[in-house]
């Protein structure tokens, strides 16, 4: 066989590895004659003819197509030689994918992406080339659930492509379980990956050195035979003709590939425009943002995205970008006008004041919405405490038992305090208690509910606490001071508002008389209702010092709760002298419950209930007088200590009154109550029957016994009572009260003896002389006469009357009677003229004897002026019938006299 038809023989091939589409050198023999000639050039199985081009029957330069097999031989077919052999192979080496925006030194294929897009049957971002497994390495997922990775990680993604990629995130989800050694081999392949990214066109220019090789060969040849020529510049030259061809050639090219490079240039703009709303989406997607988040009240949120978008495109000048950011300004002013509309709402709590000023502070809202919400809530308070008291007057009037509006506020406010400062009212409280008690305690709740956040809320706008750190950071703390320092008198003001108006509705309810007129059409309104009793005064003062001990504990200086203490002054000292004069009415009222029983002392229980009336008085005032810190002691105060000692010396003579009126009453005025006896008395005189209805005469005894029970206990125990609670003044209390009821003594002392004595002084004259009875001419003595008898009886009704009620009025009533009967007996005696001796003998054993010695505890001068008118006895016969006549009477009236016994008469020591 000769030598042109043997097989082509491959002996060699450069370079003998690459990736497809790689230029390659392909030599041997036996190769073809000519281009015709070659039919076939396979490369690992890729019939790689279309890019052939036959040099010699030696050589010849290729483009390696995308092969299935790694490696393989390089056979070439000729007509002439038929199908040809290798003694050389070719790797082909497994291509890194190339995106459209990198650079390639040969023509990218891009039937796989157009696969990709035909597949899933729509268009795919260019960003979604990028490979899946950027470390390079197995991924092997984890078991973390995606909720917890986004509460671990929130603000961040585990997608690399994200702008707000996290590795930890990513590292998590992919590689949990892998080895550290894998990781280290993830690393050495982010390191080769950036080493090729900074070689850049570098690269680029070495992997197609050979076609610039090529052009450079062509342009130097081309160059050269216009050099030889001479004619580039002559009319139809070879130069011309050239130009001609190329410009035909570029023409052809542009015809070819309008369309493709027109659909080119406008995938780059889309492309670029996909970038920059990806790369831009928080910008684009902010307003949106805005208004969900305000939506659903996520205001931090909102303010952190705004602080982003004001630092990196608040000086922007790039158009698209200020549109956006204009629409975020606006969206952000209308979140300023609405978290201020919530700051200034009423009501509201601290909390949430504090919150709103936060966040307009970070919105940097214009004017100052800190002194805007202390001022709104400045207004509200003196408005909820100035319809405090017109809601519940017009409540009042129109009997409506339903809560007010403001009660309502009050129950749900805190305006919700930890705890109540009063212990809980029955349900039947609000019927029960006097209007203005109600009024005070609603006022109370409001001023105690409302003012210590609003002084809490100027402290934090005092020392800064309001403002984020945010805030710190743009100078809003110093701002805020230098605003509080320079609105501190205009703050004072305020709180001196709030508290004269507290003082002023108080005084309108309980003190009307302190206000002006002007000041009462503003804050009175009360006069139809009934003024209010001790009790409830110590109340309405109860709640005044729990509003100023509350605002005493928020420090709030004490120039400013002036008011409050000046007016609890006046509470107190109106507590004072009305319940003075209330004790005086009750004092008054006392003489209805005398029910006349007298206990073995004589007295019945008026005095103690007396005692009982003032005891229970000074235990009122025991609240309303007691000396808080900071207050006064009223009762040091010159005009008070005079006012309660003339009350007090008042509510004394007002019962001494009652024991006048006691003692002017008439049967008919008084119940029918009776004098009962006290059984467990050992002394069986002590007492009258159980239905022994009490006489006027009786009636003058037992006050008289009340009388000096007052005067020698209850008066003393009542000067240790008020020196015990602080009073001044006692001795002259006493000493006036000592005075008025020893006037009463005196007085209803001399009823009695004038009621008792007369009857018995006035029957001495009649019986005397009944019969027509003659000194000079009478029969002898066989006893003592009847009237004396008569006398004697008398007198011991009276004593035994005494005795009943008190001991210790028998000694001065029998006195008093038995000098009067002395007294006539001695005017009796000085007008007889002359006496028989039988009249002498009557008048001497009478007189001398039972006179002197039935009576000696009782013995008067007037006996004495009575004996010494008459004549003496000189015969011891006179005398020894004397005797006789003393002993028989003696004999006969032995129980009569025994209560003329010295036991009986002088007083029982207690």
């Amino acid at each position: 066989m000769s030598r042109a038809h043997q097989p082509p023989l491959v002996t060699g091939i450069s370079p003998n590895e690459g990736t497809s589409w790689t230029k390659v050198t392909i030599r041997g023999e036996n190769l073809g004659t000519g281009p015709a000639d070659l039919v076939g050039l396979f490369i690992c199985g890729h019939n790689c003819l279309l890019t052939a081009e036959w040099m010699s029957a030696s050589k010849i330069v290729c483009h390696v197509g995308p092969a299935k097999d790694d490696k393989g031989e390089i056979i070439v077919s000729t007509k002439s030689g038929g199908h040809g052999t290798s003694t050389v192979s070719f790797k082909l080496l497994k291509a890194e994918k190339i995106g459209i925006l990198d650079q390639s030194a040969v023509w990218v294929d891009e039937m796989n992406y157009y696969d990709m897009r035909t597949d899933r049957n729509k268009g795919i971002s260019p960003l979604s080339l990028r490979p899946s497994n950027p470390l390079g390495i197995d991924v092997d997922k984890g078991k973390v659930p995606l909720k917890d990775l986004e509460a671990m990680f929130p603000g961040v993604s585990g997608d690399f492509t994200s702008e707000n990629f996290s590795a930890t995130w990513y590292l998590i989800e992919n590689h949990s379980v892998t080895s550290f050694d894998q990781l280290r081999m993830a690393a050495s392949n982010l390191k080769k990956q950036a080493t090729r990214k900074n070689e850049g066109s570098l690269a680029y220019v070495k992997g197609g050195l050979s076609t610039f090789f090529e052009a450079q060969d062509a342009l130097a040849a081309i160059h050269q035979r216009l050099e030889s020529d001479g004619t580039e510049k002559v009319e139809g030259s070879m130069t011309q003709r050239l130009e001609n061809v190329l410009n035909r050639a570029s023409d052809t090219a542009d015809t070819l590939f309008q369309e493709v490079l027109g659909r080119k240039d406008k995938a780059d703009s889309t492309r670029n425009a996909l970038n920059v709303l990806q790369r831009f989406k928080f910008l684009f997607n902010l307003p949106l943002n805005i208004e969900r988040n305000t939506h659903k009240g996520d205001y931090d949120v909102v303010i952190n995205d705004y602080e982003k978008a004001k630092s990196l495109f608040g000086n922007t000048e790039v158009p698209v970008f200020k549109k956006v950011y204009a629409e975020v300004e606006t969206r952000i002013g209308a979140l300023r006008s609405l978290l201020l509309d919530k700051l200034l709402e009423t009501p509201s709590t601290l909390h949430d004041q504090k919150r709103y000023i936060r966040y307009l502070s970070d919105l940097h809202a214009p004017g100052d919405p800190a002194w805007q919400c202390i001022y709104a809530q400045h207004k509200w308070i003196l408005g909820l405490m100035q319809n405090c008291k017109e809601e519940f007057i017009n409540d009042q009037r129109e009997g409506d038992p339903r809560p007010s509006a403001l009660s309502r506020i009050r129950d749900t406010a805190s305006l919700k305090r930890g705890c109540s400062l009063r212990t809980p009212r029955p349900s039947t409280w609000r019927y029960e208690t006097p209007q203005q008690v109600q009024f005070v305690e609603k006022l109370s709740d409001v001023v105690i509910g409302q003012l210590p956040n609003f002084w809490k809320l100027w402290i934090s706008y005092v020392n800064g606490s309001l403002f984020s750190e945010t805030g710190e950071k743009s100078g809003q703390v110093e701002k805020s001071k230098k605003n509080a320092r320079q609105r501190q008198n205009d703050f004072k003001k305020m709180i001196e508002e709030v508290t004269h108006r507290l003082v002023k509705l108080v005084r309108g309810a309980l003190l009307p008389s302190t206000l002006t007129e002007l000041e009462l059409r503003l804050y009175g309104g009360w006069e139809s209702k009934t003024e209010l009793t001790g009790p409830w005064l110590t109340q309405v003062i109860h709640t005044v010092r729990i509003i100023f001990e509350a605002l005493v504990a928020l420090e709030i200086p004490n120039d400013l709760l002036q008011v409050i203490q000046d007016l609890l002054l006046e509470l107190r000292h109106h507590c004072l002298l009305v319940t003075l004069h209330h004790t005086a009415g009750d004092v008054k009222r006392l003489a209805e419950k005398e029910d006349w029983v007298v206990d073995n002392e004589g007295i019945t229980s008026l005095p103690a209930q007396f005692e009982q009336c003032m005891v229970q008085m000074l235990q009122s005032l025991k609240e309303p007088m007691e000396t808080k810190p900071g207050e006064v002691n009223i009762l040091q105060l010159d005009q008070a200590q005079d006012q309660a000692s003339e009350l007090c010396v008042d509510i004394m003579r007002v019962f001494v009154n009652c024991l006048e009126q006691l003692s002017n009453k008439t049967d008919g005025d008084i119940n029918t109550s009776h004098i009962s006896v006290d059984l467990a008395s050992p002394d069986p005189f002590s007492g009258l029957q159980e239905d022994f209805c009490a006489t006027p005469e009786q009636r003058l005894l037992i006050i008289l016994s009340n009388c000096q029970y007052l005067e020698k206990h209850t008066f003393l125990n009542m000067a240790e009572h008020f020196e015990k609670h602080g009073f001044t003044g006692t001795d002259k209390i006493t000493q006036v009260s000592v005075h008025a009821v020893k006037e009463l003594d005196e007085s209803l002392f001399d009823a009695y003896i004038e009621r008792k004595s007369d009857p018995i002084v006035g029957s001495l004259e009649p019986g005397i002389y009944a019969g027509y009875f003659d000194w000079r001419d009478c029969s002898t003595p066989t006893g003592v006469r009847n009237y004396l008898k008569e006398a004697l009886v008398n007198i011991i009704t009276v004593h035994a009357e005494v005795f009943t009620v008190s001991k210790e009025l028998v000694p001065r009533v029998l006195t008093r009677i038995v000098d009067g009967v002395a007294e006539e007996m001695s005017r009796l005696m000085q007008c007889v003229s002359s006496f028989s001796m039988n009249g002498a003998i009557q008048n001497v054993g009478v007189c001398r004897v039972v006179w002197c010695q039935l009576f000696v505890s009782c013995f008067s001068a007037n006996f004495k002026q009575a004996l010494e008118a008459l004549p003496q006895l000189h015969s011891g016969a006179d005398q020894k019938f004397l005797e006789e006549l003393l002993n028989r009477f003696k004999s006969s009236m032995q129980l009569q006299l025994t209560c003329f016994q010295p036991s009986n008469v002088q007083p029982v020591k207690r």
